[in-house]
């Protein structure tokens, strides 16, 4: 048995070459919260976490790290249910008859769920060593290759539409046979022709998927997905505002025939369940690095494959390849950055990790998730 010694953090931020920005959001750096966890018996296993403030993150995987310790490294099961559990009230929680925190605060809980993510996703590289196999081949997968969909068109200062139709097109020169434009920052009309020019530069055979970060509310978008349908749009994701749910996405589903995509903001299984039995989306973006972990990721999975909807994580192909792999009738693929402006730590935190070839990722037979750390570049980029 391997039981856990020691949780500990590395907090990584590398500054973006130009600052960038989404509908939702500015971007002038690229970070993420490396999560390593050590057993007894000298194994080591790595997750990391996709949220911010880093601090506050950081501080409550410390948290969570004293309380597991000892516990069996390969039960991930019962170390998930045990942090979550302390998400809500328990009998004698306050008085802490149990040894346990009292209930967690509700205000900090994607900060709480993402830490409970990168303790997770380490477990289950420690899992992957403990058995001497990729994490892929645990769940019964093979090292076939996985789609891959390239992000770009992020906004930044004195781009023309001609600027972003280019780049998108750079990542069809590279092999990419999907690629995906983030949108929704101007008006209707604004985005509709920056969608069109993107559309024109990369050909017809091209799937082109909209990245939103929930712009409008349900009448400006479904006014938008009108505006757009001609361009053979292959989905709109995060369509909505935040607070729009459910029953909001049947009625714009209903309204137009670009499919919906949907999920990384998600926290657990539970609310992405609702999205998926409502039937208003057809593809789910569960982020495991953001919130709740590997473990939860793969409930997602299976429910969304049993109601026909497809499997389409976002971000960290390095992580979520594993689970696309396991999936290969209900999995669509996985999203990857086209070039090092918006994403250097893919191109410099790893000594070893999935590659990216022709629009692919190739995994790799090694064990866990495969992936080796550069932690020289940790140091010089320790934020």
């Amino acid at each position: 048995m391997s039981r856990i010694k020691q949780v500990k953090t590395h907090a990584v931020s590398v500054a973006l070459e130009r600052p960038l920005w989404t509908a939702h959001e500015p971007l002038d750096s690229a970070s993420v919260i490396l999560v390593e966890v050590r057993t007894d018996d000298g194994l080591a296993g790595c997750g990391q976490i996709h949220g911010a403030p880093m601090k506050v993150i950081c501080e409550w995987v410390d948290r969570f790290g004293q309380i597991i310790q000892g516990m069996e490294a390969t039960a991930n099961v019962d170390i998930w249910e045990k942090l979550f559990g302390l998400t809500s009230p328990r009998p004698g929680g306050h008085a802490g008859r149990d040894g346990l925190p009292p209930p967690l605060p509700r205000g900090q809980r994607p900060q709480i769920m993402a830490a409970i993510a990168g303790i997770d996703i380490a477990l289950w590289d420690i899992k992957g060593k403990r058995a001497g196999m990729p994490v892929y081949q645990l769940l019964g997968g093979s090292a076939r290759p996985i789609f891959s969909y390239a992000t770009g068109g992020y906004y930044h200062e004195g781009a023309s539409d001609g600027d972003y139709a280019r780049e998108l097109a750079g990542f069809v020169g590279r092999g990419y046979r999907a690629v995906k434009l983030k949108t929704g920052a101007e008006g209707v009309a604004e985005e509709a022709g920056r969608v069109h020019a993107v559309r024109r530069a990369i050909g017809e055979d091209i799937s082109l998927m909209l990245d939103m970060n929930a712009p409008y509310d349900l009448a400006t978008c479904i006014a938008f997905a009108r505006a757009v349908e001609t361009a053979n749009i292959f989905w709109l994701e995060e369509p909505l505002h935040w607070y729009l749910q459910p029953s909001d996405f049947v009625r714009l589903a209903q309204a137009t025939p670009i499919p919906l995509a949907h999920g990384e903001r998600e926290l657990t299984r539970f609310t992405v369940r609702d999205f998926v039995a409502s039937g208003a989306i057809r593809y789910v973006q569960f982020d495991a690095t953001r919130a709740a972990g590997f473990t939860e990721a793969l409930r997602v999975a299976q429910f969304a494959e049993q109601h026909g909807v497809q499997i389409a994580p976002h971000l960290a192909p390095e992580i979520h390849a594993h689970l696309v792999a396991a999936f290969p009738k209900a999995a669509f693929g996985v999203e990857t950055h086209g070039g090092p402006e918006r994403d250097p730590l893919w191109f410099g935190l790893y000594t070893e990790r999935v590659q990216v070839r022709d629009g692919q990722v190739h995994l790799s037979d090694k064990p866990g998730f495969g992936i080796e750390i550069d932690w020289d570049y940790v140091r010089k980029h320790r934020a």
